[in-house]
């Protein structure tokens, strides 16, 4: 069955006739490779991004509360326009999008490379937290553009194992990203690293701008931003499926995740210094990867809420264990399969927020996506240092677990549909069929 885009054009240019089938179709399709490619550069070089500054930070100040303040300064502007760019990745051309707010991580790049190189005594530390804020504001621009062009560069037919490659390819630039990170740091300074992070910025620009353009839907007459943004709020609030689901996402790892102050573990607590931080940033990726792997040959559309319950109830379960760990690998193990579970949760988070999203509405309810993952990751970060600060780091990761668990029991109690969801292709495409005609009965004017 043909689906319109996201605007109302076909799809893609190249596609045929009949949309290919198996795991690995997708790559039958040259944006989805250019798209890929360029997740992968962005995905490398913004982890790698993330140790080295995690440990910067941490040897300048030696305190937690510092790493938890680096995560908060990047959210604020990244989940303070959110909303408004998934307005602007609705309304303009998602490349140009991309485009822009990745020449920004270069210029961040180069300016971290800058401030490495020299010695700007006291103002070093806020220096450093003010290019992290400027990377916070094209973070807030991109990831909804990046979600919804993800959607409309393969056939909707293949949507799912399209989100299950991308996920793959997100995890695997996740594992390799820290691993060189703390290398590079170790091996070569960190000045040098910026700049090579800013070298695969610039492959991803490249490879964005190989895309083909892309119709867009036309803004009903006389709505303002305030409207726009609010139509994807509510429509995320009312659905109880995409509501469950980011919810679920967004305390589990808001409590239980313990990223942020794994500087902490590496130097303090296991002594493994830079190059074994690499490790156990690359630990929860690895095992995540091995899922995804999994997942793309057989994709969880069976039973999948359930299987996302189980899976954000195994995270929590692995990092009480990964708290109360003296043994470098008993930590690896417990991050890995930490990972392994996050990643049958990504992957069906991301199918649903990809097949239940109205086309029209996809850069919107994207960034609704981010604030709740943003959330999660950043602000968790925050909390992590608050909480290590106050509680002792040990005793705050093993209390996040057992929330976590407490998470999952509400939820499940409180989400019934999400907790009975199945992702059988015959069921959602009805469902998006009768979304579509739902707003459309509303006076929503379609794209198509």
């Amino acid at each position: 069955m043909a689906r319109r885009g996201c605007g109302g054009g076909r799809l893609v240019a190249d596609r045929p006739t009949e949309p290919p089938r198996g795991p690995w179709a997708p790559f039958q399709f040259s944006d989805f490779r250019s798209l890929f490619l360029a997740a992968f550069s962005t995905t490398l070089g913004s982890r790698a991004l993330a140790v080295v500054l995690g440990y910067e930070v941490y040897e300048l100040t030696g305190n937690p509360l510092a790493l938890g303040i680096l995560g908060l300064v990047e959210a604020i502007p990244s989940l303070s326009l959110a909303l408004y760019g998934g307005h602007i990745a609705d309304r303009h051309d998602r490349r140009s999008i991309l485009r822009i707010t990745l020449a920004g991580l270069i210029f961040c790049c180069g300016a971290l490379s800058l401030l490495g190189a020299h010695d700007f005594g006291g103002l070093k530390l806020t220096l450093l937290y003010a290019v992290v804020f400027i990377a916070g504001i094209a973070r807030g621009f991109a990831e909804p553009a990046a979600a919804a062009l993800e959607a409309q560069v393969v056939p909707w037919e293949i949507l799912v194992n399209s989100s299950t490659l991308m996920a793959s390819c997100w995890t695997t630039a996740a594992v390799v990203g820290p691993l060189w990170g703390g290398l590079a740091y170790q091996q070569i300074g960190p000045s040098r690293t910026y700049l090579t992070i800013g070298i695969l910025y610039t492959l991803s620009w490249v490879a964005i701008t190989r895309i083909a353009p892309r119709p867009r839907p036309p803004a009903p007459d006389g709505e303002s931003v305030w409207q726009s943004v609010s139509e994807g709020v509510r429509y995320v609030l009312g659905d109880q499926v995409l509501l469950g689901s980011m919810s679920l996402d967004l305390f589990a790892v808001l409590f239980g995740g313990a990223i942020a102050l794994l500087p902490i573990f590496a130097r303090d607590i296991l002594e493994v210094g830079p190059s074994g931080l690499g490790m156990l940033n690359a630990a929860p990726t690895a095992g995540a990867l091995v899922t995804m792997l999994l997942a793309s040959r057989r994709p969880p559309v069976r039973h999948a809420g359930r299987n996302l319950f189980f899976a954000v109830a195994g995270f929590g379960v692995s990092m009480i264990v990964f708290a109360l760990s003296r043994t470098f690998w008993l930590s690896m193990l417990a991050l890995a399969a930490s990972g392994a579970c996050d990643g049958m949760s990504v992957v069906i988070r991301r199918a649903i927020n990809r097949l239940f999203s109205p086309d029209r509405l996809r850069g919107r309810i994207a960034s609704v996506s981010m604030i709740f993952i943003g959330s999660s990751n950043e602000l968790g970060a925050f909390e992590s240092g608050v909480t290590a600060a106050w509680l002792g780091t040990v005793r705050s990761v093993w209390i996040g677990g057992i929330v976590t668990l407490l998470v999952v029991a509400i939820a499940a109690g409180a989400a019934p549909k999400l907790r009975q969801l199945s992702l059988d292709p015959g069921q959602v495409v009805r469902r998006d069929e009768e979304v579509d005609a739902e707003l459309d009965a509303e006076g929503i004017e379609s794209a198509g």
